[in-house]
């Protein structure tokens, strides 16, 4: 994403990312037969998915990776199972073992060394202020994608995967055409 981020306007990017992808689930948007019709709250759940894991997920990583440095965007991007475990033990109540708190407490300690290095001693420097936004703009996204998946688990009980998938696509496309 980060040469492309050079060569495209992100808001274009963003766009053609759900646009091509779209391309490639218009056969998944058909309803089945077997699957009940969508009730207000699936739909907004859709919608939120989308909005957030589509979206807003877009735009922070793009903006994010072109503002920080590629390997600080990929720490804090690997950081998304430990926000996916720890946003489904609070919403979904899934219950976490003590290895994934390990590893939840190593992606938090990765993204603190992160956010604490200084390459002099001094404040930080206009350059520093754009990659610590940048990381942020990551994080944020990191945030919208882990809400995504756990939306998503969600929404399996009530509709396959590909439907879903489709769906929110849909939405996405929707929501990122007028700034594309």
């Amino acid at each position: 994403s980060k040469p492309l981020t050079t060569a495209f306007p992100v808001f274009l990017l963003a766009w053609m990312r759900v646009g091509i992808g779209g391309l490639g689930m218009l056969p998944w948007l058909r309803k089945p037969a077997d699957e009940a019709p969508l009730t207000a709250r699936t739909r907004g759940l859709l919608f939120l998915e989308s909005f957030l894991g589509n979206f807003l997920f877009s735009i922070c990583m793009l903006f994010g990776v072109s503002m920080t440095s590629a390997v600080s965007a990929g720490v804090i991007m690997a950081s998304i199972p430990a926000v996916v475990a720890l946003m489904s033990w609070a919403f979904l109540g899934e219950r976490i073992g003590l290895r994934i708190w390990g590893a939840i407490g190593c992606a938090a300690a990765g993204i603190a060394l992160l956010g604490l290095a200084k390459p002099d001693g001094h404040g930080p420097t206009t350059m520093e202020a754009h990659a610590l936004l940048g990381n942020l703009l990551v994080f944020a996204a990191v945030l919208c994608e882990a809400a995504y998946a756990v939306i998503g688990k969600k929404l399996t009980g009530v509709m396959g995967p590909k439907r879903i998938t489709s769906l929110i696509n849909l939405w996405g496309f929707a929501l990122v055409t007028p700034f594309g």
